[in-house]
């Protein structure tokens, strides 16, 4: 994939985010939803800090509330965008070290961390999805080729 192909996938999932919160809004959320979203969108910012080098500045599983969750989408947005937009292709490849919540060293490329983002922030919307099932609510809708089909990302 190239950067362009990586925007897309982040459009993609600050939309998915954002019909969580909506659908969450409006249905009322359960506490292991809003604990699966808190953690989604702390990963990602603790993603994009390693890729950064920086300092992790927030836990893995954070307590957050709804408002605070909605916050966070359109700031790790913003803050995605802005680094897809200033990183050249070549960067795709490079080694980012850094080490894990359990403390152990590891080596990623860019490219792969970013499928992870996606791939770990869609696994644990789907975990939010059968939470709300369970709890007698419609989920959000947030399948990639329905964001895609409707023009929701572009």
């Amino acid at each position: 994939m190239d950067i362009a192909d990586y925007a897309r996938q982040f459009a993609y999932d600050e939309w998915a985010n954002r019909e969580v919160v909506g659908t969450m809004q409006s249905t009322g959320a359960d506490e292991r939803s809003l604990a699966l979203l808190a953690h989604i969108l702390s990963a990602e910012r603790l993603w994009l800090e390693r890729i950064k080098q920086q300092t992790q500045s927030s836990p893995v599983w954070p307590k957050a509330s709804l408002e605070n969750c909605a916050a966070q989408i359109e700031e790790m947005g913003r803050l995605w965008r802005e680094y897809l937009s200033g990183i050249a292709e070549e960067e795709l490849g490079h080694a980012i070290s850094y080490r894990n919540s359990k403390g152990e060293l590891w080596t990623s490329s860019v490219s792969d961390i970013l499928t992870h983002i996606i791939l770990h922030s869609t696994y644990h919307r789907g975990q939010i999805a059968s939470h709300m099932r369970v709890g007698g609510n419609t989920p959000a809708y947030t399948d990639f080729i329905h964001a895609m089909r409707q023009g929701f990302v572009k």
